[in-house]
């Protein structure tokens, strides 16, 4: 009879802890891809032929609580060049009062940046590796996954905007603090998205390291457009960049994008990057994506004989072929 209690009273016990716990909605996605490159380049390192792959895991819970708050918390591993390492970890509680996250994730600005290479699936990086300018017409921000503070408006009609801080601790002083806005609207038929950001990290020099961005997307039906322009401004550095890209959507489900990129460096006399590129993407089966890229760019190392500059000019073209799997 003793033991029928304790067993009775265990059993009463764990009821009444899995009643009074929050079962979480949980859902596991993935993403995997291959890529095999060919470029063509006047520096002899990355002429040549490479492949490279990378994968993802993303795990989001989920809770709703009784006072009608929505409780979140999200985590991604990636595997790039045999490393796995924690991508990005936050929590996040949502109402009508807005959307607050917590923790290593994006900045407010990387959510309303809008860039030229938005609409092709495959961005081309093909530059000299040790040169620091600019690729793309976003916003620059080096603290992406830092552990920070974000609050998100809720959508007032078409606007939406938010606001992160990213506090890298009292020895380094290199706060981070994002804002970012969009407003939506259609007009004959066609949606129009406007969106603005900008990221300032605190230095401890005479210059704080600050980049802006805006841009504009249009859509109409199966043709997409973006318009962007942004710079970059830090000790010694004064970059701009202004972009264009375009998407349509075929009847057989083929997506053709292109894109055109300029920039330069105010700071580094002559110093420039300029690419352009197309693509297409085809999808073999749900979940399974093949995308070709061909991509032409021409990198000036400038007059200036600055440490932040690649020691040497780089032109060339590059080909590649991207297998991608989502699950």
């Amino acid at each position: 009879m003793r033991k029928l209690l304790i067993n009775s009273t265990a059993l009463a016990t764990v009821a009444a802890l899995t009643a009074s716990v929050a079962v979480a909605d949980v859902s596991i996605s993935g993403s995997t891809e291959m890529k095999y490159k060919s470029r063509s380049s006047t520096v002899a390192a990355t002429n040549g032929t490479n492949t490279v792959s990378d994968s993802a895991v993303n795990f989001n819970f989920t809770n709703k609580t009784d006072s009608g708050l929505t409780i979140g918390y999200n985590v991604v591993f990636t595997a790039e060049g045999g490393a796995t390492t924690t991508d990005e970890s936050s929590f996040s509680i949502s109402g009508g009062f807005g959307k607050v996250v917590l923790g290593e994730n994006d900045g407010a600005a990387d959510a309303f940046g809008i860039s030229a290479v938005d609409l092709v699936a495959e961005e081309s990086t093909d530059k000299v590796a040790s040169a620091r300018i600019n690729t793309n017409a976003d916003v620059t921000n080096s603290n992406l996954d830092a552990t920070k503070i974000a609050y998100f408006l809720p959508a007032m009609g078409g606007l939406t905007a938010g606001v992160s801080i990213a506090d890298n601790g009292a020895a380094t002083g290199a706060d981070t603090t994002d804002f970012g806005l969009a407003y939506a609207m259609d007009a004959g038929g066609m949606s129009i998205t406007v969106g603005g950001a900008t990221t300032t990290t605190d230095t401890t020099t005479a210059k704080n390291t600050t980049s802006n961005n805006v841009g504009v997307k249009l859509v109409s039906g199966d043709l997409k457009l973006t318009l962007a322009q942004g710079n970059f401004v830090a000790v010694d550095e004064d970059r701009k960049a202004t972009g264009v890209g375009a998407s349509y959507t075929l009847a057989n489900g083929i997506i053709l994008g292109a894109y055109a990129v300029s920039s330069d460096d105010g700071q580094d006399s002559g110093e420039s990057y300029d690419a352009s590129g197309i693509e297409a993407q085809y999808t073999i089966a749900p979940g399974l994506t093949a995308v070709l890229n061909v991509n032409d760019y021409d990198y000036k190392v400038g007059n200036d004989a600055d440490t932040d500059m690649s020691s040497v000019s780089d032109k060339g073209s590059s080909t590649s072929l991207t297998i991608k799997a989502s699950f």
